[in-house]
């Protein structure tokens, strides 16, 4: 098998990861944090894997590797970069407001032993939303420039 091949079929799998990761996330309206970072580093891990093959192999001799990266290419632009970025951006930010308008309203008296774990939890719950979010909002500053 030539280093060609070994390359596409490398892509191959990674870009039906990345498929399959689009579908889930065009599927369900609220997706897990992993399932965030998952889905980006597989956008960004195939990208940047498109983007080297193009440099590196001619139209004449890789035609159907290169139709495959248009195919994907347009598949992150169309689906993901358009739809599915911003709603997950969109998400992100209404889960942080809803968290932390939680955590404001809780008591500020005594508490129980449960209620400062519990208090606990959601904060470390809002650093993984703010910390996540921040991550996706590199994305985007990536998209505008």
């Amino acid at each position: 098998m030539s280093s060609a091949d070994e390359i596409s079929k490398m892509f191959q799998t990674e870009s039906e990861k990345l498929k399959n990761l689009i579908t889930l996330a065009d599927s369900k309206s609220d997706l897990s944090l992993h399932d965030i970072v998952e889905t980006y580093y597989q956008v960004m891990n195939v990208s940047s894997m498109a983007t080297m093959l193009v440099q590196e192999f001619n139209e004449n001799e890789h035609k159907s590797l290169l139709d495959e990266i248009t195919e994907i290419q347009n598949l992150i632009s169309k689906k993901f970069n358009s739809q599915i970025h911003p709603r997950i951006l969109t998400n992100l930010s209404n889960s942080i407001q809803e968290t932390t308008k939680n955590l404001q309203s809780q008591s500020q008296g005594e508490k129980s032993k449960e209620e400062i774990e519990n208090e606990s939890a959601d904060f470390e719950e809002l650093r993984k939303q703010m910390s996540t979010k921040e991550f996706v909002e590199q994305y985007d500053k990536g998209l505008s420039q």
